[in-house]
């Protein structure tokens, strides 16, 4: 899971070889910032995205750099269904043997505290 403020600091200190881009997935942003990094072009543009990240919004983020992640599980809160689904994988999980029943009964708990 990629987090805004670490992006926002790499744009910031290492912008100019492209380090945020990568750790962002934009990989060949990335190479091009590198390729380019002597002409300090890439670090005038990484001061932007710097902004840019900073500026935007939390959900904006999540969006476009962790698809496929609930927002709900990004900021903490469960609904009673997200919870239901994390059991049923958690359940899974034990009847393949991937997880002992210490683990299983240790996390079903934590879970049913959410609730």
């Amino acid at each position: 899971m990629k987090n805004k403020i670490v992006a926002a600091l790499l744009a910031f200190f290492l912008g100019i070889f492209g380090v945020h881009k990568f750790y962002l997935g934009e990989n060949l942003g990335g190479i091009l910032y590198l390729l380019f990094s002597w002409t300090f072009i890439p670090g005038f543009l990484a001061f932007f995205d710097f902004l840019g990240l900073l500026l935007m919004s939390d959900q904006a983020f999540n969006a476009k750099f962790n698809p496929g992640i609930p927002y709900s599980v990004l900021d903490g809160s469960r609904s009673a269904q997200d919870i239901t689904v994390a059991l049923s994988q958690l359940k899974k999980l034990y009847d393949q043997d991937a997880i002992t029943a210490e683990e299983y009964e240790e996390k079903r708990r934590k879970l049913l505290n959410e609730l």
